[in-house]
């Protein structure tokens, strides 16, 4: 296999470590970009274009939840990502797959499946935990939400992830290099999308899918 570019983004350096180990099984000389905090892992993605693969910790310092996912799935549509958590529940695994995550890595895995999933993903598959049975969300306001959200453009998901962060549409339009009409004009489609009638009713909305998570 040719050397792969693999971004390793958890704030545990013990743990960034384990997958480290897991890489060089799989690739000789892997080159592995490494980030403590979701600010360095997009910082990461945005200058390794042609990165293969991401491995991102659902809680990051710096972003709450699936709202980072959904932030990197807008900005590096290409990269896949899977995500690697703690919280290891059916609910958490369903949502980060339909947010876009090609796998999911539970914290709790042996090396033999780390090296397993990370393969799969690499070779254009879908990993999940193999006791992991899909099944349709037990809240229907939630799966209600959850179908909402993937109607999202990936730059409304994008502006939604960062009226999360608490920046404001100017500080938005400055960061995504547009005006602040087009700014506004995403947020009311984002608002109509998701049936509610303000900024922060639709960032009370995002933070809903976080609730059943202990990351």
């Amino acid at each position: 296999m040719q050397e792969l570019t693999i971004i390793i983004a958890d704030d545990h350096p013990l743990f960034r470590g384990a997958l480290c180990q897991a890489l060089g099984d799989i690739a000789e000389r892997p080159c592995v970009i490494e980030a403590g905090t979701f600010e360095a892992a997009r910082t990461a993605a945005q200058t390794h274009p042609d990165a293969d693969l991401m491995l991102l910790d659902l809680a990051m310092p710096g972003v709450s939840g699936f709202s980072g996912l959904m932030s990197l799935r807008a900005e590096v549509q290409s990269l896949p990502i899977i995500i690697v958590s703690a919280s290891d529940d059916a609910a958490t695994i369903r949502r980060a797959i339909e947010l876009g995550a090609s796998g999911f890595i539970s914290k709790s895995s042996g090396l033999d499946d780390i090296r397993c999933a990370i393969r799969t993903v690499l070779d254009g598959g879908v990993w999940t935990p193999k006791d992991y049975a899909a099944c349709p969300d037990e809240d229907p306001a939630l799966a209600d939400l959850m179908e909402r959200l993937k109607t999202l453009t990936p730059q409304q998901s994008r502006v939604l992830s960062m009226l999360a962060e608490g920046l404001l549409n100017k500080q938005i339009a400055y960061e995504l290099g547009v005006s602040e009409a087009t700014i506004k004009a995403h947020v009311s489609a984002i608002l109509l999308k998701l049936n509610v009638d303000s900024r922060t009713q639709a960032v009370i909305k995002l933070g809903k899918i976080n609730v059943a998570m202990v990351a």
